[in-house]
This record gives structure tokens, sequence and C-alpha cells, in this order.
């Protein structure tokens, strides 16, 4: 417990007591009215002083119509009624409510904060042979720091000395360690787990991946669901009218009572209003609704899933068509190349000289490949004017001859007769000065789970599965028809997907929604088009992080299916809570108006659906 909820415990406790000594004395001594009214008095302060300090202020600030508020009126008026007991028991419970609520919402950011606690408090600066601990914020681009083992890796860096293991569990959510050694690329938040290496520190605390990871998470509840924005205006509307309707309850219907020469009864009245007031607070609603969509936001991320606001985790559930790129999201995105087929005039080795040192400016799965089947170092003193052309390859100058290597789109741009189309995998054609040299066929790995990733959406609910991507026709239709993509489209140029995307969007019905599913980099555009842009594979990709509204923090596919699980099991604890929670207020509030319903059905209706829907909302974080 916080030094807060302790000290409303203890004014708990407190009034509690009191008010037992003074039911005693009342029923030994028999006090008069105004006595037993002072003697009432003293537990309803320290039990209620803080409500009463709020609904004044709310006054002045002209929020009149709060929770506060309805309590300050209820039992001030119930006190001035003579019902004393029953006032100070009303806010008594009402606090005790308050206090539940306050320790399930607590233990919840606590759990999220558990599973979030990826922010290294320290780094240890390697400057002229000495190590220096210092605060991350203060760590310039290029220094070297030194992670010992255990310790969490502070800033994103280049390891430049040593080796070791790398726990991602807190980013991934996947407890398999990862091999690093000196040259490889790691990220803040990960854990250190074996040897002491040095790194090269490439970013900023501030713009490393642990602190737009935090960001992400912290601000996610600025992103409001429908559910939380109909709460929000429903109790805008709900509060006032309910006032209005005691008030009517108060002097409207003694007054008709009067003009039709019946009794007003107004005591009797007033007591049905303020019970009315009672009943009337929207506390279950307010608090149980976004609490829900805060554990399920935390539950996803515990699983290494990113949700950048509840509106997004809402309408995941939504989902009817989902739509992927194809390398680095279905497949490993780990070429290699199986086979090199040299025209006549050249030899392999020729051929794969000419393609790797064309291809040697560009970072693509496919030129890294090409890079690799090399086995030599690349003289870029030979190279020169290096040229992407967007979904056709490269043109360079090696060696003072022109290369152009790509795909067949490519090579009718150049005007190159291919002597021999090749369809096994992704074919890589090159020609030098224009004459046809041959082709480097090149092969993706599907990831493990895709299959089964692809599966488990269908059993989601998913309508249709749609593969995009820039592959040739026949490598594309393969790989759909081996892991049971509904639908693929190939040969597509960046601007090509979000067509394709639009002419899906234009097809779905208003209530369903479609995801996005790509490397979060290459699919920017098509990322922000789609209803939900989902960054797959995207450890530490600040393109992805900033283009989607999910991110996946390893490149795992099943973890779709399971976002969506989380999604549809927290909109159900949602919906649970609105129906019971309006279900009971109403109908509470039909009774108290009717005479039938008491305070102490005030209090339940009140406190205890409160504590059952906060209870309920905590599920959340659990699924």
């Amino acid at each position: 417990m916080t030094a807060k909820q302790k000290k409303v415990l203890y004014r708990i406790i407190a009034s509690i007591f009191l008010v037992a000594v003074i039911a005693t004395v009342d029923y030994i001594l028999k006090p008069n009215r105004w006595i037993l009214a002072a003697l009432y008095l003293i537990p309803y302060l320290v039990i209620g002083y803080d409500i009463l300090k709020k609904a004044v202020k709310g006054i002045k600030n002209r929020q009149v119509f709060d929770e506060n508020f309805l309590m300050a009126v209820a039992t001030v008026g119930a006190m001035l009624l003579g019902d004393y007991a029953e006032s100070v028991m009303v806010m008594l419970f009402y606090q005790i409510g308050e206090l539940f609520q306050s320790v399930a919402v607590g233990k919840s950011r606590k759990n999220i904060a558990a599973l979030m606690d990826i922010r290294p408090d320290y780094a240890n600066v390697f400057e002229d042979g000495n190590v220096i601990k210092t605060d991350p914020d203060e760590v310039e681009p290029g220094s070297i720091i030194v992670v010992n083992s255990g310790e969490k890796i502070p800033i994103d860096g280049i390891i430049v000395e040593g080796s070791t293991t790398l726990d991602t569990s807190s980013l991934t959510g996947e407890s398999v360690p990862r091999a690093a050694k000196c040259g490889d690329e790691i990220i803040s938040g990960c854990i250190n787990m074996t040897g002491t290496i040095k790194v090269r520190t490439t970013k900023e605390f501030g713009e490393s991946t642990v602190s737009k990871i935090l960001d992400l998470v912290e601000n996610s509840s600025m992103k409001k669901s429908r559910s939380e924005n109909f709460i929000t205006k429903f109790a805008r509307y709900y509060t006032p009218s309910v006032c209005y309707a005691a008030l009517a309850l108060a002097v409207l219907v003694p007054a008709v009572r009067l003009m039709l020469g019946m009794s007003p009864d107004f005591s009797n009245w007033i007591v049905r209003a303020l019970t009315f007031l009672v009943i009337s607070c929207p506390c279950a609603l307010v608090i149980s609704i976004p609490l829900s969509f805060f554990g399920g936001i935390g539950c996803a991320s515990k699983n290494g899933i990113l949700v950048k606001g509840s509106n997004y985790l809402e309408a995941l559930a939504a989902t009817k068509y989902v739509v992927f790129d194809k390398t680095g999201t279905l497949t490993k995105g780990v070429f290699e190349v199986n086979a090199v087929y040299a025209s006549d005039g050249f030899s392999k080795e020729e051929l794969l000289y000419y393609a790797a040192h064309a291809e040697s400016g560009s970072s693509h799965p496919i030129s890294l490949s090409i890079k690799r089947a090399y086995e030599k170092k690349i003289n870029m003193e030979n190279v020169s004017d290096i040229t992407e052309v967007a979904g056709h390859g490269v043109t360079a100058f090696v060696d003072g001859k022109k290369v152009a290597a790509g795909n067949l789109k490519l090579m009718k741009k150049e005007g190159i007769c291919v002597s021999e189309e090749h369809n096994n995998g992704t074919v890589v054609y090159v020609a030098v000065d224009n004459v046809y040299a041959g082709c480097v066929s090149i092969s993706d790995v599907i990831k493990p789970d895709t299959k089964n990733a692809i599966a488990g959406l269908k059993k989601n609910g998913i309508k249709q599965t749609v593969m995009l991507t820039g592959d040739a026709r026949k490598t594309a239709e393969a790989v759909a028809e081996e892991i049971g993509i509904d639908v693929v489209k190939s040969e597509l140029l960046p601007g090509d997907k979000v067509a394709e995307v639009e002419k899906l969007l234009a097809k779905k019905q208003e209530n369903e929604k479609l995801a996005f599913v790509g490397d979060g980099i290459n699919d920017a555009p098509v990322l922000g088009r789609a209803d939900i842009g989902i960054a797959m594979g995207a450890l530490g990709s600040d393109a992805a992080i900033e283009a989607a509204d999910i991110v996946l923090m390893d490149d795992s596919p099943s973890k779709i299916s399971l976002a969506m699980r989380i999604s549809r099991r927290t909109l159900g604890i949602v919906k649970q809570n609105i129906v019971f929670a309006l279900a009971v207020k109403f109908i509470c509030l039909m009774l108290g108006a009717l005479g039938i319903a008491n305070m102490w059905v005030a209090i339940f209706a009140d406190v205890g659906v409160m504590v059952i829907a906060v209870i309920n909302a905590t599920r959340a974080l659990k699924i």
C-alpha cells in the first residue's frame, strides 16, 4: 500500500471505531438529537472531509456534476434529515470502495511497470582507460560504454569488443537468449547475460529503442477507444441529468401532490432524491473501462506486442482482412544464392563480380546475399554512379562498364534481351554494357510459424488473407500456396501496394477493419493507409515504431493471432462492465425513485458495482 492508501485505511478504521462508540452511547444514554448529530459529525468529517473539499473545489471551478458532488449532496442531505448513521455509513462505504479501486489500479500499474522495467539506471562510459558511471541521458553518440554481465544495455550501439548472449525477453516476450559478437548491432533494454562487452553508441538515449518503447506504452492511454469516448460523453450528460431528476423528485413531485390536495410528504421524497443521487454515481464505468484497456495493453506488452493506443486495441477485434508483405514478414528475409547461370562470354565468377559490385551500395536482403556469395572484398574504387531504380533493381558503372542488375522489368527498361527466363525463386538478371551476362537465383526461407499463424488467423474469423509483394508471380504464388494465403498480388511497386490496399478498403464493410503487416520501413505508406498498421520483425526499427499502430517486437507472425485474442478478450471485459454497471444502475435508480431501495441498496449500486467492475477489469492483465 502507498502512504496515501494507508492514510485512507487509518481514517476508515477510526471512523468505524467512532461509529461503534457513538451507537453504544446512543443505545445506553439516549442523548437528544443535537448531541447525537454533533457526535456523528465527528466520524463523518474524519471519513468524508476530502470528498466535501473536492466537491467545493469542483463548484468553484464550475465542474459541478461529478461523483464528489453527488456524494456530498446525498450525505449532507441525510444529515439534515436526521439520518446520521446512514449518512456516515454511505460515506464510509464509498471510501472503502475507493480504497479497493485504488489498490486494484495500483496493482495493475505495478504489474505493467514490472513488465516494462527496461529503463537502464546508468551507463558505464569508458574514457582514457577509466570506467565512469554516468546517467544514460548524458552519453553522447559515438561514446564507448562497458556492459558487464547481468547489466542492461543502456543505449543502442555496435559491439566493438567481446561477445555475449542477450536476454531480449523484456522486449520481445521470447525467453530464448540471442548470441551477439563483435560487430553486431545491439539495442537498449536487453540484458547482457554472459561476458563483458564494449559498445560504441550510435544514438542518444532519448532516441534509443528503450526510450521509444517506454514512451509508446506511457502515452498509449492518450489515444482513446470508441468505448472510452462513449463513456466520457455518457458521463458528461448522465451526471447532470440524474441531478435534475433528483431535484424533480425532491421538489416537483411534492409540489404536484400538494396541487392535487395530497400530503406533499417532503421528507419522504427528499430521502428518495438523496438515495437516487447516491445510486447514480457513474464511477464503475468511468474507472473500469479505461482500466480494462490499460490491462489489455499491459498484457500485450508482456508478450512483446506494443499497442500505441486503446483505439487500436479495440479496432483489432473488428479486423476481418489481413494484408501481408512477404519478405521479412512471412519469410525470414535471409536470402541465399542457390544458383548462378552465366551467359555465353561470361564466367560465373565474372557474373558474381559485376553483380556484387553493382549491388555494393544497397542494404536490401537480396543485395546482401549476392555480396555474401561473392566472398571477396569489394573494391569501391571500381564502382561509380550507383542508381537504385525502385521496384526494378540497380544500375552502376563497374570498371567503367555499365552494369544493370535487377528483375525482368529492369532488363526491358534497359532494352536488354534475356536469352532464358528462370522461375526458381527470386532471380536477379545482370547485363554488362547492354549485353546479357546471366542471372543469379536467390531463395528466401519461410518462417517456421508462418503456416500456423495464417491458420490461426482464419480460426479467429479473418475473412481473407492477402499477400502483396514485388517478387515474381511464380515465386509469390509458390509461397502463398505453401502457407495458405487466400489472395496474392505480385510484381508490385510500393505505390501499387497502396492501390491494392485502397481496393480492399473499398470492398470491406464499414464495421470491418483491415490490417497491414509489413517490415515498417519499405512499407511505411501502406502501414499508414491501412486501418491498423502492424510492424513485423521491427526490433529496434525507428521507421517501424513511427509508422505502425502496433509494433511486434520480434518477427513471429503468430503474435498477430495472440494480439487479436487479447483485443477480443479485453473488449469482452469492457462490454461486460458496461452492461453490468448500466443494468444495475438503472434497476436501482427505478427502485430508488419508487421508494423501494434505501440507502444500503444505494451503497451497493454505487460502491459494490464499482468494486466488482474494477476487479473484473484487472482480468485483462492475465489474458
